[in-house]
């Protein structure tokens, strides 16, 4: 099912439609209605079939989504709306034999195609653009935290006598870019049995944070990264997609609520408290949040 509701600035749930016809707010639009408009379209998206993005999610939220109605909040959208615009300004200005925002079609699922072609020189190069936060970016680039001891000690309180530490970030640490590789690879696998040769895979990596004092502590000192990918086997990615399309055709055949996501898939379980839109339907986010609100109390 798609998004039913938008949730407003005063924490009220209104149906999307009736947002975009009036808005009932005390306080008026939270946004440009264009960009409401926008939003909701990017929430409804009629697609034959599984899409790769869908499948590399965790398949209990994959479930949720397609069988619990479900509230957004707008502001939360505005930051996917910049990938969108990206999308088409590559359109706009992919010439030849360039692709650009093509939906390519394959089993176990169908995946779009953000630019391929000529376009970092004279290989063929599958590219695929991601705005994200400086934290994930630097992950991909393969930074890293430690902790440092000093040449200082605690003169006073319960750390009397410690050594000091400072937090470093070095890089050269493992490239946090499953998803991504997963990902691409699979549109690799769809041009090449669409007669496309891919000699390279690069995510054009843009910060949506660059500039604040947190993406400068993790290393990030430019608003686009440039992030190869390497090759997975096809044979892998294969078994890998068809398995979890497998796992969600059988949940929604049966109506049975999947496992919960792999920590992997929950950011080990960070997207469960923060980021998932269907967390209110799954338990496993139900009691993560009411512990953390034990907590807080």
């Amino acid at each position: 099912m798609p998004a039913r509701w938008f949730i407003c600035p005063n924490g009220d749930r209104v149906e999307i439609a009736d947002c975009l016809n009036q808005c009932t707010n005390t306080t008026g639009r939270c946004l440009f209605l264009p960009t409401l408009r926008a939003i909701a379209a990017s929430l409804e998206r009629p697609i034959h079939g599984y899409t790769v993005t869908q499948l590399i999610s965790g398949t209990r939220e994959a479930y949720l989504k397609q069988t619990a109605d479900y509230a957004v909040d707008p502001q939360d959208r505005v930051f996917a709306l910049h990938g969108s615009a990206m999308h088409s300004v590559l359109e706009r200005h992919c010439y030849g034999t360039m692709l650009s925002e093509q939906r390519l079609y394959g089993y176990p699922c169908s995946g779009q195609i953000d630019v391929y072609g000529e376009i970092l020189g004279d290989d063929y190069v599958l590219g695929d653009v991601k705005v994200s936060s400086s934290f994930k970016v630097s992950r991909a680039l393969s930074y890293y935290q430690v902790t440092v001891p000093t040449d200082d000690v605690y003169k006073s309180g319960a750390r009397k006598g410690q050594v000091k530490t400072v937090k470093e970030r070095r890089s050269g640490g493992l490239r946090h870019i499953t998803d991504w590789a997963v990902q691409l690879n699979y549109y690799r696998i769809l041009l090449e049995e669409h007669g496309r040769p891919v000699d390279r895979m690069v995510i054009q990596a843009i910060c949506r944070d660059y500039g604040l004092q947190i993406a400068n502590q993790r290393n990030i000192d430019k608003p686009v990264h440039l992030i190869e990918v390497n090759s997975i086997s096809d044979r892998w990615i294969q078994r890998y997609l068809k398995r979890k399309a497998a796992d969600l055709t059988e949940a929604l055949s049966s109506g049975i609520l999947p496992p919960p996501c792999k920590p992997r898939e929950r950011w080990g379980d960070r997207k469960c408290t923060g980021y998932c839109d269907v967390a209110f339907a799954c338990d496993h986010a139900r009691s993560l949040t009411a512990s953390n609100e034990q907590i807080a109390a």
